[in-house]
């Protein structure tokens, strides 16, 4: 196969997986094709002679130019401090600056995130942004990430971990971290931890159904008594879940559906690609908690 037909097939497999990891970085999907378009571009007249791991740099580029789209809509912003506001009573059309998400993105955000997290994300440095996407989202690595930045594996530790910690402030400050069924959730996982049948036969509708096979509270508490120890609270899309994590990266998310105060339904999510596509933000067990 020639070198163009290869690469053109790596980044057709690899297509929607940089598109998700643009998506992320931008928060805009119109510039998250961008971005791509502008990755292809790039690839298409690269060297790939020594290119081990397609995916891998494929994401790598696409993250560099993210970077640098992140980079310039923040020069954008400082130049357009102190810009004079319209004169009183002016009508014009509601226009958003160069580089910033359109309405329809901010609303998908907000659902997702939640609007107190979307203002932590657009608050960070490019490279706190981008180290944090890469690792915490989609568990690249802090070497990968400082080759992106031009700065050391521990630089880049250091960027995602104050950006996770200011997302994880938002996260804990919003209304379903302090949502009774954030406690609801985190009283279920203490019970099947600590393997605690009663416990969790309270948490339980009568009737309640788990990965679409086990039926009825008994059968959901002994399923799940002594089980879900590796999993932690967190909130995904913005929902009280729990997710399963090995080696920095999702691998299973159990959701629950909580009616009067019961847990009526339990499904768990494995399909990596779904996976990707979601946002997690790890919360401790109880309000106020380190």
């Amino acid at each position: 196969m020639a070198e163009q037909d290869w690469v053109s097939a790596r980044f057709a497999e690899h297509q929607q997986h940089l598109q998700a990891v643009a998506y992320r970085m931008l928060g805009s999907r119109s510039e998250a094709e961008d971005a791509v378009q502008e990755a292809w571009a790039r690839v298409s007249r690269a060297d790939t002679g020594q290119v081990e791991n397609p995916g891998g740099w494929l994401t790598t580029v696409v993250a560099r130019v993210c970077l640098n789209q992140l980079e310039a809509r923040r020069s954008r912003r400082e130049d357009a401090t102190g810009a004079l506001p319209p004169e009183p009573g002016t009508s014009h059309a509601r226009v958003h600056p160069v580089g910033e998400a359109d309405p329809e993105d901010e609303a998908l955000l907000a659902d997702s995130v939640g609007v107190a997290m979307m203002v932590v994300l657009d608050a960070l440095t490019p490279a706190e942004r981008l180290a944090f996407v890469l690792h915490d989202v989609f568990a690249v690595s802090f070497g990968e990430i400082g080759s992106i930045i031009d700065r050391s594996p521990a630089a880049a530790r250091q960027l995602a971990s104050r950006a996770r910690r200011r997302v994880q402030g938002a996260a804990e400050a919003s209304d379903a971290a302090r949502s009774a069924k954030r406690e609801i959730v985190a009283a279920f996982l203490a019970a099947a931890r600590d393997g605690d049948f009663h416990a969790l036969l309270d948490l339980l509708d009568p009737d309640a159904v788990a990965v679409g096979e086990f039926r009825g509270a008994e059968a959901v508490a002994s399923f799940f008594a002594g089980r879900a120890r590796a999993a932690r609270l967190a909130l995904v899309d913005g929902d009280p879940a729990a997710v399963w994590t090995h080696q920095g990266a999702a691998k299973a998310v159990i959701a629950f559906t909580v009616e009067d105060g019961q847990i009526t339904t339990i499904t768990v999510e494995t399909d990596p690609d779904r996976l990707r596509a979601l946002n997690v933000v790890f919360l401790p067990s109880h309000p106020g908690e380190p």
